[in-house]
């Protein structure tokens, strides 16, 4: 079960960033191996449909979960369309190390 937190940066010290369709990064966290693979996000600067592209991108890479900040009305159906869990961070101040850390302790 792959989740997938949406960062400002390509390693575990980076930020996590609000944004689901425009982050920059997406760490993809395997918690069963314990790994994480950092993508860059390349619908970030697309003039329409980052969310919803954004969000077929997390279906490609077999996500169950979505962490991040806020998720726009079409980025919503979709991940709804795909059977991905979208959860809502509000501390927008946690490093991706950190946030993996709250997921190992569940």
């Amino acid at each position: 079960m792959k989740t997938i937190i949406t960062s400002t940066g390509n390693n575990l010290q980076s930020v996590f960033d609000p944004r689901f369709g425009r982050a920059g990064w997406f760490c993809v966290y395997d918690p069963e191996t314990k790994t994480t693979n950092f993508i860059e996000n390349s619908f970030k600067n697309v003039n329409g449909g980052a969310g919803t592209k954004t969000s077929e991108m997390a279906a490609e890479l077999g996500a169950h979960q979505v962490i991040s900040g806020d998720f726009g009305p079409k980025a919503r159906t979709m991940l709804e369309k795909f059977k991905i869990q979208m959860v809502i961070l509000e501390d927008k101040e946690l490093s991706i190390q950190e946030i993996i850390d709250r997921i190992n302790k569940n």
